[in-house]
């Protein structure tokens, strides 16, 4: 069996992880943030799978599917949601969304 290094998973994790987390901090545009924070939950997915292959335990490997499939559902609302804003505003920018009023 080969021996598994996941020294180089935790690091490209991390680096993904890091891009993801920049982006969302400093893009404005809504749609833009909505796919870093999906870079998140794959970064997290990948360091899930290396750790689970380690540990030759199928149970991180079980968590990963579940967290597609809530990143599956929370695509399609939040989506819905640009879109909504989207149809008020004209734009997509985060700012111009904080100043709607309900």
């Amino acid at each position: 069996m080969q021996e598994i290094f996941i020294d180089k998973y935790i690091y490209l994790s991390m680096a993904l992880f890091i891009i993801g987390m920049v982006g969302v901090m400093i893009r404005r545009n809504a749609i833009v943030v909505f796919m870093c924070i999906e870079l998140m939950l794959n970064a997290v997915n990948l360091l899930m799978v290396a750790f689970s292959a380690k540990l030759n335990d199928a149970a991180g490997q079980m968590f990963v599917f579940f967290i597609m499939t809530v990143a599956a559902a929370e695509v399609s609302v939040g989506l819905a949601i640009i879109v909504m804003i989207y149809r008020n505003t004209r734009s997509i920018d985060i700012n111009v969304a904080n100043k709607l009023k309900w």
